[in-house]
């Protein structure tokens, strides 16, 4: 029996309201262990399995891996993207060409106040100012609003990106938002990652190959030199290593 077809007779049809967040966390209890080792398409098709259109992804669109992933396996899924209104020319691009090139529903979701609004109540540049509640402001309640119809999500997370990801579950619970979210990619290395580019020719974000192996805003996101933690780029020198979404 494959993972589609056992979970979809272990769960019952998921209905307009959503699974009880008991139900949802008695999903991962029982799946966690059993998908750990799953290949991330079988992840993926289990997730569209169980949680039919209560399932989205998200992508920061460093690149489109997760993206050409899920749309293999559930042609016209969700993909959430967030503008925070401060991201690199290059990233809104890769947005674009992914919502041109693959068969997927992108989903562009903004805060709610503009950069001009966001300085008018709070000062000028609040990612200098308090990097935290930018974030929080831009990026976290944003993220919590649009997935307020989904039972489950899934990242690009992985294990090998930083030591703060070592432990990410490939199914785990979120409690912050009460879902279920899904690192479909948590066991795969940097070289399965180049693998998986090459051989299906996946868009990456231009920015990768100028030095920015991790991308956020503009204006929180330098260059990483030779030797560097890949991450150093992130708010560099502030001390901050996450932008509260995966917190």
């Amino acid at each position: 029996m494959s993972i589609s077809t056992a979970a979809a007779r272990a769960n019952r049809a998921v209905d307009t309201e959503g699974r009880t967040p008991e139900e949802l966390r008695e999903i991962v209890s029982h799946w966690g262990a059993e998908l750990e080792l799953a290949p991330a398409e079988t992840i993926i098709e289990w997730a569209a399995a169980t949680f039919g259109e209560r399932f989205a992804i998200t992508s920061s669109m460093g690149d489109a891996v997760l993206a050409h992933l899920a749309s293999k396996v559930v042609p016209g899924i969700d993909v959430v993207f967030l503008d925070t209104g401060y991201h690199f020319i290059e990233t809104i691009g890769t947005r674009d060409a992914v919502e041109a090139t693959m068969p997927v529903n992108l989903l562009t979701i903004t805060p709610v106040q503009t950069v001009a609004e966001q300085d008018a109540a709070y000062g000028k540049d609040l990612y200098r100012t308090d990097p935290d509640l930018c974030c929080a402001l831009r990026k976290v309640k944003p993220l919590a609003d649009s997935l307020a119809s989904y039972d489950a999500w899934a990242t690009g997370l992985r294990r090998a990106e930083t030591k703060n990801r070592v432990i990410a579950p490939v199914i785990g619970w979120d409690a912050k938002r009460q879902k279920v979210k899904v690192s479909p990619m948590a066991r795969w290395s940097d070289e399965q990652v180049e693998r998986y580019i090459e051989d299906n020719g996946v868009l990456v974000n231009p920015l990768v190959y100028d030095g920015y192996p991790s991308i956020g805003c503009a204006p929180c996101t330098r260059r990483v030199g030779p030797g560097e933690d890949p991450r150093s780029g992130r708010w560099a020198g502030t001390g901050k290593t996450e932008c509260g979404i995966h917190a």
